[in-house]
């Protein structure tokens, strides 16, 4: 029996409730951080990182609620309602799929942001350990040229830091990566977990913090009815009291900490069902 766990994008409030609710789910003896596979786009690349490095969930669970020390989180404004106006006149114009990821590659990669040695210094500060961890663990990220996936593994020579960077590079609000010359953006703009790429697995847990802003190009699509046909497919979402924890802009350090909270006490209304798949 072969489990894959997936973890969705959402922002830093995202990493905290991905972090809450993993923790609660261990307290009531649920541990799914002992998964064959990972997957990870954008805050699910860090929160995937982070918990296969071998730090207690408790204690990264802690890193939310009872931070030390200056935060090294770099605020940023999210205009969702420009967002959503931006990527949905792209939309119009081009069909899912890699056109559509390039045109907002270029988008992101004409953005004024903060330079991306300063983003990278951020994301090195997340995470616990900049090894690949044993357990495989898959980072999803885009060519912002090409529009193709990038799905970065242990078996890539490139650093952890940089794959998990590239996954969390929001176009429009934090700089594209450069790795071996190409530049990539957040791994979401393909799907916001990318939960397809779990196919062949018997059971398949889905934790997703926000949907999908884009629809799916359909043969994503076609693979993800087919894992929910199969039964082994088991989605969390946040609920109403997490949604109004995590607040309107994921990517606000501050909604972290209540995420987190939030997230620890979702997971005793899920833990039953997360059991029965993850049996």
């Amino acid at each position: 029996m072969t489990r894959a766990l997936v973890l969705g994008g959402g922002g830093v409030a995202g990493i905290g409730w991905q972090t809450g609710l993993l923790f609660g789910l261990s307290e009531a003896g649920v541990d799914v951080t002992n998964a064959d596979l990972v997957i990870g786009t954008s805050a699910g690349s860090t929160t995937g990182a982070q918990i296969l490095s071998g730090t207690p969930l408790g204690q990264l669970y802690d890193r939310h609620v009872f931070p030390t020390g200056e935060s090294t989180e770099i605020p940023a404004e999210l205009d969702t309602d420009q967002m959503v106006a931006t990527w949905g006149a792209l939309l119009n114009e081009y069909e899912p799929g890699p056109a559509l990821r390039a045109a907002i590659g270029r988008y992101a990669l004409t953005a004024p942001t903060v330079p991306e040695r300063q983003r990278r210094a951020v994301i090195e500060a997340r995470l616990p350990s900049h090894d690949w961890p044993p357990t495989p663990l898959h980072i999803v990220a885009v060519d912002a040229t090409t529009g193709e996936e990038r799905v970065f593994t242990s078996d890539d020579d490139v650093a952890l830091i940089d794959a998990v960077a590239a996954s969390c590079a929001v176009p429009g609000v934090w700089p594209p990566v450069t790795i071996e010359g190409r530049r990539y953006i957040d791994g979401g703009v393909r799907s916001s977990a990318n939960a397809d790429f779990a196919e062949g697995y018997d059971q398949v847990l889905v934790i997703a913090p926000v949907r999908d802003f884009l629809v799916p190009e359909k043969a994503i699509t076609k693979r993800l009815k087919k894992l929910e046909k199969s039964g082994s497919l088991l989605t969390i979402q946040p609920d109403e009291a997490s949604l109004d924890a995590m607040g309107p802009n994921p990517l606000d350090p501050a909604m972290a900490k209540p995420a987190a909270q939030a997230g620890r006490a979702q997971a005793a209304d899920v833990v039953t069902a997360v059991r029965e798949v993850w049996s």
